[in-house]
């Protein structure tokens, strides 16, 4: 064939091919294909769903909605305009302008973001009617949370706007978008923020908005966030905070049967409302840089405290375990217990005289339980041995670790265990005796009111718990976490609990919470007094001990189960009980009918026993500069 007929040839292929290509291309392919919601003369508007209500295991609504209004900015959409007047209108500053238009315009200059959020109906109102002045700004309508009973802050924690990482890594959200940050907002967020619908707004070429694109053919609606039911019995809840006035600490109450959260409170507290709307900036500064109330921390999850003697406890249902004591078995008090050269004191007030378990516990005999804990520890052929035992034991409670609840925030506490002594005495020779403040929970032993709430729901249910949870449904849904249904079981048989029970049983009879009984109540309880250290510039300063309690009721079949810390209030009988009888009292006859407990419970408080340690910290760290 001559070169010029292979030259037409070659020419004519590439062309036929070419065509095909190209046909391919338009009619198959979509890949290039020019998606029309992305046209420039089409925006998007996004429609807020209403969050998910919130109510207490009774039907009470305790977290609703409120209507509230954005101001939003398109930046490529943004014309000529009298920017002193508009910073008038909404209140304000040119800087404040200048700083959320960059802001906007750094995000995208074609989807709209926030400019100014949380309107309120007055000044939305004002507003609205010369909107039309301000192109590339529009106001979007979206629901804030209501509090309509002032309680609970630190159970459902807050709403704020997302973050520049939450943007990174979550395309649902867009600047400006609320997102729900501590306590349940935070745990429940894919099920309480529901879904955002869409609408596409036609412009023409004027930039004005003509209709929905398409005749609507793209928009979706809403979908609203999902109502949820909470463990928590609001009343208890608001009754138990007004208990603690003027007190800090922190309570839980955890429904036995369950594993249900039935209070959780931290003191101080504040009302949830202050962190809604424009005011919430202001507010939330306020209330995160108070380092001496500390209102922001959540002392019922994250306060880790010595159990002091309601940790007796455990080391008595350990020691009966390990088969070392009998509930009969007997030791002596003589103003404490003498070790290795060094004295542990009891106020007991039984010198002398044999001391079985059941008195043990309820007079909270010092002496007692240091032979209790020396004899566990000692059953072993060497100290890290016995302590590794021992520890295994305490952990089945569910002390040191997070346990496992629904919400977002904890401490772990600490167990000790033989690595512990270990790289705490590395050149060895620690023993029993060298860890003896474990028998009294002094030593090492930190634990969370949760965790200890969780500890007496063990000891009321006789050797098993369910793990912690303040998620008791969800609406129109059946499914829940079901690890929230199974028991977890203790090392301790089910036998050796009786003993211990009745001990606790006695505190009321006759031992140190017997001037807090409730008529009619069978309760189980042990007091607890933590001394309280704290390491101001390197000196280590002795200050008020801190109250604790432990109770259940009633003693069978119990319906409640409550740990009480309350920082800086002396023994335990003298604040944590009173208030844990009227807990107790309230959520098992609806009522309190011991008002003379209860007005002294209402209307006192200890805020003179924290001025008094704040001038001891403030004179150590004044004499150390």
């Amino acid at each position: 064939m001559p070169r010029k007929s292979l030259l037409y040839l070659l020419i004519i292929t590439v062309g036929i091919i070419f065509v095909l290509r190209l046909f391919y291309l338009q009619i198959f392919e979509d890949k290039y294909r020019q998606n029309p919601l992305n046209n420039s003369v089409v925006t998007t508007k996004y429609i807020y769903p209403d969050r998910g209500y919130i109510y207490d295991r009774n039907g009470k609504l305790i977290v609703a909605n409120q209507s509230s209004y954005d101001v939003m900015v398109i930046p490529r959409d943004v014309d000529t305009m009298d920017t002193l007047e508009f910073c008038n209108l909404i209140k304000i500053t040119k800087q404040d302008f200048l700083k959320s238009y960059r802001r906007a315009k750094n995000y995208s200059t074609r989807i709209p973001s926030v400019f100014l959020s949380q309107l309120s109906k007055e000044d939305y109102a004002y507003l609205q009617e010369k909107m039309y002045k301000y192109k590339g700004f529009y106001i979007q309508q979206r629901s804030l949370r209501q509090y309509p009973i002032k309680t609970a802050s630190n159970v459902f924690g807050y709403n704020s706007e997302v973050t520049e990482n939450t943007l990174r890594e979550n395309p649902y959200y867009k600047m400006g978008d609320l997102k729900g940050h501590w306590g349940v907002e935070k745990q429940y967020e894919n099920l309480l923020r529901g879904k955002k619908g869409v609408n596409y707004i036609q412009k023409n070429r004027f930039n004005r908005e003509i209709g929905a694109y398409k005749d609507g053919v793209y928009d979706t609606l809403p979908t609203p966030g999902k109502d949820i039911t909470l463990t928590l019995d609001i009343e208890l809840q608001q009754y138990t905070e007004s208990l603690m006035y003027n007190k800090r600490g922190g309570i839980v109450a955890i429904e036995p049967s369950t594993g249900e959260i039935l209070a959780l409170v931290s003191t101080p507290t504040y009302d949830p409302n202050m962190l809604v709307g424009r005011k919430r900036s202001k507010n939330s500064v306020l209330l995160f840089n108070d380092t001496i109330k500390k209102p922001m921390e959540d002392r019922a999850l994250k306060g880790q405290y010595p159990p002091g003697s309601p940790f007796k406890l455990i080391n008595a249902l350990v020691a009966l375990q390990e088969d070392v004591i009998t509930p009969q078995s007997a030791f002596y008090c003589y103003h404490g217990y003498s070790y290795g050269g060094r004295f542990m004191k009891c106020h007991c007030g039984i010198v002398g005289s044999p001391i079985s378990l059941n008195v043990g516990i309820y007079r909270s005999c010092n002496a007692y339980f240091a032979n209790v804990y020396r004899k566990t520890i000692e059953k072993y052929d060497t100290p890290s041995k016995g302590m590794d035992a021992w520890s295994e034991h305490v952990k089945s409670f569910g002390l040191g670790n997070f346990l496992g609840y629904d919400l977002p925030s904890g401490k772990k506490g600490l167990v000790p265990n033989a690595d512990l002594y270990k790289r705490m005495y590395p050149n060895g020779g620690w023993r029993a005796v060298t860890t003896i403040s474990n028998a009294i929970g002094q030593g090492e032993v930190l634990t969370t009111p949760i965790q200890l709430a969780n500890m007496t729901a063990a000891i009321a249910n006789r050797g098993f718990y369910f793990t912690p949870h303040i998620l008791k449904s969800v609406k129109d849904s059946t499914i829940l976490n079901e690890k929230y249904s199974k028991r977890i079981y203790t090392t301790i048989d089910a036998k050796n609990f009786e003993p211990v029970i009745q001990g606790m049983f006695d505190v009321f009879n006759y031992g140190t919470s017997r001037f807090s009984q409730v008529p009619g109540i069978e309760i189980c309880g042990k007091t607890g007094t933590a001394e309280n250290f704290k390491r101001i510039n390197g000196e280590r300063i002795k200050l008020t001990d801190h109250s604790i309690f432990v109770a259940f009721a009633p003693k069978d079949n119990p319906k409640i189960a409550i740990a009480i810390f309350i920082e800086n209030a002396y023994w335990g009988a003298r604040w944590a009980a009173p208030i844990a009888s009227l807990m107790i009292e309230k959520y098992i006859n609806g009522f309190v009918d011991r008002d003379r407990i209860e007005q002294k419970m209402l209307t006192q408080g200890l805020e003179e026993e924290y001025s008094k340690q704040l001038e001891i910290e403030n004179y150590v760290a004044q004499k150390e500069k």
